[in-house]
């Protein structure tokens, strides 16, 4: 999920149906609500955020720094104009790109993409026995054969290798999928996603990869972990 600030609705609202476009959910702040969110929301609600993306608005150093004490996620400032006294201000309070408008939405996430990768090498697939988990976009492979996912289904099974190594709870896989605010769609709706997805991985690869414990949330293993 990207997290967009910026006190112009028009600006916010245009960026969020774009990311929509791309599959990728945001939630929209003025600056006022987003300090009050920011220092307010727990750990595991900021653990969703994929980047930060800042309009062009007063005191974004200040967020900026902000953001960097409770958060590893990108923080990307989007200006209105060129100038240089402005643009060395962020990138010396932590900024990891400045980036000058207009610029699409998938510029945007490839170069959220790019800061990751400096940052912390991604491998680009992971391999759980037969299944192997991509994290740019492509379906999984069971044996080495595609297995064709709905994106919503695609995304859960990228959460959930992403953080295989500790439980996560439906109200995290919904936060990361769909975005903290979307008041639109049930969270309940990733109960049947999962139910979706756990029937074709079954059949594709004949064991449920998928643990659930009941107030402790879902958990992915390799068939060899299952059997341990």
């Amino acid at each position: 999920m990207i997290i967009l600030v910026d006190d112009r609705p028009d600006v916010t609202d245009a960026y969020r149906t774009s990311f929509g476009r791309e599959g990728i959910s945001s939630a929209t702040f003025t600056p006022t609500d987003f300090d009050s969110w920011f220092h307010s929301t727990s750990a595991p609600d900021l653990a969703a955020v994929e980047a930060f993306v800042l309009g062009d608005f007063a005191r974004r150093e200040n967020f900026t720094r902000a953001i960097k004490t409770r958060s590893e996620a990108p923080a990307i400032a989007l200006n209105d104009s060129t100038g240089l006294e402005s643009t060395l201000k962020l990138y010396a309070a932590g900024v990891d790109d400045v980036v000058r408008k207009p610029v699409h939405a998938r510029e945007i996430i490839a170069r959220i993409g790019a800061i990751r990768r400096r940052v912390t090498p991604i491998a680009k697939a992971t391999d759980l026995g037969d299944l192997r988990i991509f994290n740019d976009g492509r379906d999984p492979e069971v044996g080495g054969a595609v297995l064709a996912l709905p994106r919503r289904e695609r995304r859960i099974l990228e959460y959930l290798v992403a953080n295989r190594s500790r439980r996560v709870s439906r109200n995290q896989i919904f936060n990361a999928v769909y975005g903290l605010f979307d008041e639109e769609v049930e969270e309940s709706v990733v109960e049947s996603h999962i139910s979706k997805l756990r029937k074709k991985l079954r059949h594709r690869l004949g064991y449920d990869p998928i643990d659930t414990k009941r107030f402790l949330g879902y958990q992915i293993n390799s068939r060899s972990a299952i059997l341990a």
